[in-house]
């Protein structure tokens, strides 16, 4: 083919690898239960007068499925990081112990479930509207160069191969957090 035709189609399928990653990234932030060092990945701590990503200030662990542990580097920041989770609206009441700050994950209820299933649905839907975004910049893209309508429409037909693959990924994803959410 076309040098020009390729890049094209090289670049939507990067542009749609980019949807992908970024709702797996978001659906990582939708508990489903059980602890994971994940969950606090939007807690910012005030560290000496800037906020800090938790991560860059102590050690996130989880020693059972029910328990995150958090072991500051320095003991003095116990306060920040109590104070950052709840600033974080989480949901969850950190507790210290003088040494580490401790959170009891609570179970879900059938109800909580239901809306982070509904939640995970949304970062799907909107995955596949940057897909199907990704489609039409490409056609777009497509129509501008100098080539030949048979050419023109076999490249638009890759794309939509393509399109097609990237929103089953999607359902793929979603259907594994979906079961991951609603598992007792």
């Amino acid at each position: 083919m076309n040098d020009e035709l390729d890049f094209v189609i090289d670049s939507a399928k990067e542009a749609m690898d980019k949807a992908i990653l970024h709702l797996e990234k978001q659906l990582l932030n939708i508990r489903a239960g059980k602890a994971t060092p994940a969950m606090l990945g939007s807690v910012r701590v005030d560290y000496y007068g800037s906020q800090t990503p938790l991560n860059q200030v102590a050690n996130v662990n989880t020693p059972d499925a029910r328990t995150l542990t958090i072991q500051p580097f320095e003991k003095s920041m116990i306060q920040a990081i109590e104070k950052g989770i709840m600033q974080a609206n989480l949901g969850f009441n950190p507790m210290n112990n003088g040494d580490s700050v401790i959170i009891n994950v609570p179970p879900l209820t059938e109800e909580r479930r239901r809306e982070l299933a509904k939640q995970a649905k949304a970062e799907a839907e909107d995955a596949k509207i940057g897909v199907r975004n990704d489609r039409k910049n490409a056609n777009q893209e497509i129509k501008k160069l100098d080539i030949s309508e048979d050419l023109q429409k076999s490249a638009e037909a890759e794309i939509q191969e393509l399109t097609d693959t990237y929103i089953d990924k999607i359902d793929k994803i979603l259907a594994v957090k979906e079961k991951e959410i609603m598992t007792v």
